[in-house]
């Protein structure tokens, strides 16, 4: 006899997964938000760049 080596996987969701009926953030963040966040740390980093210059 063979061995059995396949994975059977349930076919309940058929590969798809619903996770917002699952969690629910306190935080919504848009996707401007998440930009303008980027955008806000990286100015910092240069303006500490700039102010506090190494060697």
């Amino acid at each position: 006899m063979a061995s059995d080596n396949r994975v059977h996987m349930p076919g309940v969701f058929g590969g798809l997964m619903r996770y917002d009926e699952e969690f629910q953030s306190r935080f919504m963040v848009t996707p401007t938000q998440v930009v303008v966040f980027i955008v806000a740390i990286i100015v910092f980093v240069l303006a500490l760049k700039f102010l506090f210059p190494i060697g």
